[in-house]
């Protein structure tokens, strides 16, 4: 009875339906941003669902502000601290990317990135 009971609680949890896993920017609250450079330096984000941001920079320096979704395949950010920066930074973010998402986009001086959604706050 009891190989019954176990054998149809795991057809049960098969049969189950998985929870959606988020995509777009919403994948990343809970999650990590990693940017790597070309010269294998990262920089490290995390995105909160009340639009704030923090991150751990490729020179070894904090940072933190507020962001935003200008569309579905874009996120901006506007730096606080250390120090308000007088310009926002726009990145693609792919609305229908999740955990394990990569792609490539452009740091804030131009430079080429490739971008990956961690599972997992990953401090440096």
């Amino acid at each position: 009875m009891r190989l019954f009971v176990l054998t149809l609680a795991a057809a049960a949890a098969v049969a189950a339906p998985a929870a959606a896993e988020p995509k777009g920017v919403a994948a990343a609250f809970g999650n990590t941003i990693r940017a790597l450079y070309e010269d294998g330096k990262s920089q490290w984000l995390w995105l909160n669902a009340d639009g704030t941001w923090r991150a751990f920079g490729r020179r070894g320096k904090w940072s933190s502000g507020q962001w935003s979704q200008k569309d579905p395949n874009k996120v901006c950010l506007r730096q606080s601290k250390p120090f308000p920066a007088p310009i926002r930074y726009c990145t693609d973010f792919p609305a229908d990317g999740g955990v394990g998402a990569v792609w490539a986009s452009r740091s804030m001086d131009g430079r080429p990135i490739k971008v990956t959604v961690i599972k997992g706050i990953r401090e440096p």
